[in-house]
């Protein structure tokens, strides 16, 4: 009762609308079902990247969660960058779903490791790309996905492993893997072969990133217990002080 009284929730949603997307088809509904099911009213926004290059602040000050969602290249990388990062150094909840993923440990690595971060779908020529191409392609195939022992995954899930839908071709080059877990960005998704499905940023309220895209849950009626985690963590956003 006290939660459903308090101010709407205000969700942003950075990323370049298409209608055409399966993601961003089922990104409303698996919201709405989301806050149907926390009783948490809420509005909704579509920030396009490019609105996000120049002076991110002022656009996203008011964002109780930002969520950085799939389908890339964005029209403004910079954008989407500088939105993670907002994110990241505000203790804003933030959620990363499959491009948004691969952009929040492209954001992480140039910012914390002070590494250039390259993806090799925009630089397919890349040496040492941070986000490379998969040695098998995630386009509309389904997987388990193992979550780390006391990992806040596993706490959002009940469970060791759950069953999630990916549509991607990209994700983290595990030479990278080391680095990252000693600067903080921890890997606690895996497949069955062990490579990185999820990531979590220790010492942050809420900042998950995952390569697999539960908005999908949306389609099929499904309240998502991890964008349900979402939506109970920006209740507790700076911004809504």
């Amino acid at each position: 009762m006290v939660r459903a009284m308090k101010m709407r929730l205000r969700i942003g949603l950075v990323g370049d609308f298409d209608p055409t997307v399966t993601a961003h088809q089922g990104l409303g509904p698996a919201l709405a079902l989301a806050s149907g099911a926390e009783n948490l009213p809420m509005e909704v926004e579509w920030l396009p990247t490019p609105s996000l290059a120049e002076g991110p602040d002022n656009v996203l000050r008011s964002r109780d969660g930002i969520w950085c969602v799939p389908k890339s290249p964005y029209d403004s990388t910079h954008g989407a960058l500088e939105a993670i990062q907002f994110a990241r150094r505000n203790g804003i909840p933030f959620l990363g779903t499959c491009g948004g993923m691969q952009h929040a440990i492209m954001e992480f690595t140039e910012s914390v490791l002070g590494t250039h971060a390259e993806h090799q779908e925009l630089c397919p020529e890349a040496k040492d790309p941070v986000i490379h191409l998969l040695a098998c392609s995630l386009v509309e195939q389904t997987g388990v996905v193992h979550f780390a022992p006391g990992s806040r995954l596993q706490e959002i899930y009940g469970s060791r492993q759950a069953q999630e839908g990916y549509h991607c071709r990209f994700g983290l080059n595990p030479v990278y893997t080391d680095q990252l877990e000693a600067a903080g960005l921890q890997i606690t998704g895996r497949d069955e072969a062990g490579e990185a499905r999820a990531v979590e940023l220790a010492g942050h309220p809420f900042f998950i990133g995952t390569l697999f895209q539960p908005e999908r849950s949306g389609l099929t009626g499904v309240a998502h217990p991890l964008i349900r985690a979402f939506l109970r963590a920006a209740t507790e956003s700076p911004s809504r002080s």
